[in-house]
């Protein structure tokens, strides 16, 4: 029996190089929430999320207080029994945000668990759709200070010559002529066949507004558009949704299969992109991406492709892994061991066991937070 004997919990606070700005925010640095569950016949399993950039202490308490404490002892081949009662737990601290996505990590980290124990990667321990490799599309297009339209052509236009046949930039930051002038840039710098995605950042506060926008984008041709309001604002979303030819996309964010009903129920969007990291792991994501297929409707997750490319590999409805080209906005990869391989249009799937890469523990200790009742960067439960 795969028994667990501890539960690792590490907090990584990672700056970026440059300080970088979308619609509604700037960020300087990328708290991180890392999670080893280690069996009695010493095979450990790594679970991870995203803390924020500032709270990575709350997710780090939720993951080492409420949750880890209730797996020691299990059988870590029980995952759905494990992800309700660890959801229980949960029940009068938030069910979502922090305390959700140290669920999400955990379940994480038993999927990996159970996946090297029989030597298989992950996506072929869930069942494989995909055999050798996922589509990818390169995200980027951030704002930074200086930063023109033409450098944003080159930028997109980059990453059409390394192969991509999809890229996705940032807009809502600026007037509505000034955005339309980054997106004609990076559509003529790319040409007509590659797809152009547009991600707001939640940045419209209403329809007039949002519509204002995608009538200067719509001439360009752009995939989606990720996340137009609030991801609380549905109505909104439906309206959008109904009003322009644009496929609306949103739920980077969103947590637990009810949330992902509603929003396939009241039509708020045609492409959902519900993260593993976020959601409730592996075990829910898997749940949503069913139900949506019911829907007929597609999943092209959020972000962190060193999880998405293993899922995205078992889903018929999934269509594309958000990958970051270099670690200068999201720098997850800088903490661990083995790096994704991108090849004409496609991240390839790993051969090896699990996640199929592992902590780089050197870097870890560089950036770990010091957690309360930690005597290194792991604060570990037993």
């Amino acid at each position: 029996m795969p028994r667990i004997a501890s539960v690792a919990v590490c907090v990584a606070v990672v700056p970026l190089d440059r300080v970088t700005s979308f619609a509604t925010r700037t960020v300087r640095e990328r708290h991180y929430g890392l999670v080893k569950v280690r069996s009695a016949e010493g095979i450990e399993g790594l679970g991870y999320c995203y803390a924020g950039s500032r709270a990575g202490q709350v997710l780090g308490s939720a993951a080492a207080d409420l949750l880890a404490p209730q797996l020691i002892g299990e059988d870590s081949l029980r995952v759905e029994g494990l992800w309700e009662k660890l959801y229980q737990e949960t029940i009068l601290q938030g069910r979502v945000g922090s305390v959700m996505r140290a669920l999400s990590a955990i379940d994480m980290a038993l999927w990996d668990l159970n996946a090297r124990s029989v030597g298989l990667p992950l996506y072929r321990y869930l069942g494989a759709f995909a055999w050798d490799g996922v589509p990818a599309y390169a995200s980027g297009g951030y704002y930074l200070e200086g930063k023109t339209p033409r450098q944003l052509g080159k930028e997109m236009e980059g990453y059409a010559k390394q192969g991509y046949t999809a890229v996705k930039m940032k807009v809502g930051c600026l007037s509505p002529a000034e955005e339309e002038r980054r997106v004609r840039a990076a559509r003529e710098a790319i040409g007509p066949d590659v797809e152009l995605m547009l991600d707001a950042n939640n940045a419209w506060r209403d329809l007039p507004t949002a519509l204002r926008f995608m009538d200067r984008f719509e001439r360009y041709g752009p995939y989606w558009i990720e996340e137009p309001f609030s991801p609380d604002d549905l109505d909104n979303h439906a309206r959008l949704a109904e009003r322009i030819q644009t496929s609306v996309a949103t739920g980077e964010i969103e947590a637990g299969r009810w949330r992902f009903k509603e929003i396939l129920e009241r039509e708020a969007a045609d492409i959902l992109q519900t993260d593993a990291t976020v959601c409730g792991g592996v075990t829910e994501w898997r749940r949503i991406t069913a139900t949506a297929a019911s829907y007929g409707v597609t999943v092209s997750p959020h972000a962190w492709h060193d999880i998405h490319l293993h899922l995205v590999a078992t889903a018929p409805n999934a269509r594309y892994v958000e990958f970051f080209p270099d670690d200068q906005i999201v720098n997850f990869r800088r903490l661990i061991d083995t790096q994704s391989q991108f090849r004409k249009g496609k991240l390839l799937l790993p051969k090896t066991p699990g996640l199929g890469f592992g902590f780089d523990e050197r870097t870890i200790r560089k950036y770990a937070m010091k957690l309360p009742g930690a005597t290194g960067p792991w604060r570990i439960v037993r």
